[in-house]
């Protein structure tokens, strides 16, 4: 076999599992976890960083990312507004609205899907210009940063919202 024919084979599971993983988040109770949320605000603000140094290369890129920040955001705002939040005991936790991160996520996929598709006969040549092309796409960026615009706007809120919650647990059993 050849390396075109093991990449994808060996990528192909782990991306099933994430998408799993994400799926799962999308529906039913979730317990806020303030440290995993940290991380991942923290994660998603470097990607977006290192996305956005590639708008100093084509400022079309940078405006399909900026785009799609703004909108991810709000977004983000509204997806936090549907959100129920639940105190279990000593735990705070939230049901999201599935609608929003489904969509955003099959979104995604679908457009690097088709990129990958329409590019494909590019890269099974060899051609080096078949991987540049994927990168200089302002849609894609587009799509890209409404995901990381929406994640970012929405933990960050989860986390907003707990930080409040905890403050006031403490506030009434001081009294």
């Amino acid at each position: 076999m050849t390396p075109n024919v093991i990449a994808p084979l060996v990528v192909a599971p782990l991306i099933v599992w994430r998408l799993y993983a994400r799926t799962r988040r999308n529906f039913g109770r979730q317990p806020i976890q303030p440290k995993r949320m940290w991380t991942r605000v923290a994660i998603f603000s470097v990607v977006t960083l290192l996305v956005a140094t590639q708008g100093l290369l084509d400022p079309r890129l940078a405006i399909g990312l900026t785009a799609g920040l703004l909108g991810g955001v709000a977004l983000g705002m509204l997806a936090l507004k549907l959100t129920r939040f639940e105190i279990d005991g000593r735990n705070d936790c939230y049901f999201p609205n599935p609608w929003i991160g489904m969509a955003l996520t099959a979104l995604f996929l679908g457009r690097l899907l088709y990129r990958l598709m329409v590019l494909y006969p590019q890269f099974s040549q060899g051609a080096a210009s078949g991987y540049a092309s994927f990168q200089r796409s302002p849609l894609t960026l587009v799509i890209l940063g409404l995901l990381l615009g929406y994640y970012i706007a929405y933990y960050a809120g989860l986390l907003i919202h707990h930080r409040r919650v905890t403050a006031t647990r403490v506030q009434s059993e001081l009294k």
